[in-house]
């Protein structure tokens, strides 16, 4: 009867982590499925953007300046004459490099300070901790327009001020992680077998902080995103006339509000409804990822506790069939015995 469930078993094995967990986040996260369709939209129109857009974004129009929608213009123009939606459509591009490559280098950071900080511990781990703490002590406006002053306004700059913000900042977050992991038995045999450093941090510490790290990447790209908008609202964020939607919201949102408040309208609602579906989806995976929101069953266990709960319907339904056999091999004896007697 059990070896009807090991289907299921061989089934569970071949599917992988990420396709577990997606499946996880279609079933039981409908804000976080409906986050990941957002973040997918935008990775699509950042993508495709010189497909999508009807115009340059720079491209300007004789005619009447910040007017509304019409069949030429979806969204309306700007002051100068130029297509909104273009506009926001090559933002959107703007905000997909910036909030991947911030979130790259911000994980790749936090992950080696972390790990290096976690698993080595001592006087390294003191010396690490208190920069951190230093680091964390300043303002993070004011370091960020510090640092961008020094560098210089541009998109490659404002990628590294921010990814280097985030990334020694949230260090912390992969170095709870790694101390959390770091007395368990399997790194203890691993030592013990003469397991060199550097194969212990990539086979076994590496892949078992891999849940925190996934988060961190999302909700490291929504905060990307948000701050880079803020920074070019102030001015010191991609230059125009490269379309930003913190630019578009400081450049001209501010100062045609009241004649035309599409200007600000359009960048501030897709900035919001962006920023709104990648915490969503962070939001999911840390519930998906961390056990102790989610109960505590992992994979192993959910595909465990199924094949047992299948054993048990089976033997109970096996118990079921027998005690029905008996009850009829015993109505047939007495119905014997009962001819016997007459």
């Amino acid at each position: 009867m059990a070896i009807e469930a090991f289907p299921s078993l061989e089934e569970s094995k071949r599917r992988s982590f990420l396709a577990d967990l997606f499946i996880r986040l279609f079933k039981e996260k409908p804000l976080g499925t409906v986050g990941g369709i957002i973040v997918l939209v935008l990775l699509l129109v950042g993508v495709f953007a010189g497909l999508l857009a009807p115009y340059g974004y720079n491209d300007i129009f004789v005619g009447p300046r910040l007017s509304g929608p019409s069949p030429d213009h979806l969204l309306g123009t700007d002051q100068l004459g130029r297509d909104l939606l273009s506009r926001i459509i090559y933002g959107a591009r703007i905000s997909l490099v910036v909030g991947l490559s911030v979130s790259a280098i911000a994980v790749a950071l936090s992950t080696l300070i972390g790990i290096t900080s976690g698993y080595f511990g001592g006087k390294l781990d003191m010396v690490i901790q208190r920069f951190v703490d230093a680091w964390l002590s300043i303002p993070p406006l004011f370091l960020i327009l510090t640092l961008i002053a020094v560098a210089g306004p541009g998109m490659l700059q404002v990628i590294l001020v921010l990814g280097i913000l985030f990334g020694i900042g949230q260090s912390r977050i992969v170095r709870g992680a790694v101390m959390g992991i770091r007395a368990n038995t399997y790194l203890e045999a691993a030592t013990a077998i003469g397991s060199k450093t550097g194969r212990i941090l990539w086979k076994h510490v590496l892949p078992n902080v891999m849940a925190p790290i996934i988060v961190l990447f999302t909700i490291t790209m929504g905060a990307a995103v948000l701050a880079e908008a803020t920074i070019s609202f102030l001015g010191f964020g991609i230059p125009p006339p490269t379309p930003s939607w913190g630019g578009m919201l400081s450049e001209a949102g501010r100062r045609y509000m009241l004649m035309a408040p599409q200007m600000a309208l359009w960048p501030g609602l897709f900035l919001a409804i962006v920023v709104y579906g990648i915490n969503m989806l962070g939001d999911a995976f840390r519930d998906l990822l961390d056990p102790r929101l989610r109960g505590g069953l992992g994979r192993y266990d959910r595909m465990m506790k199924k094949i047992h709960s299948t054993a048990g319907n089976q033997g109970e339904e096996a118990m079921d069939a027998q005690l029905t056999t008996k009850d009829v091999n015993r109505k047939g004896g007495n119905s014997i015995k009962g001819g016997d007697v007459r």
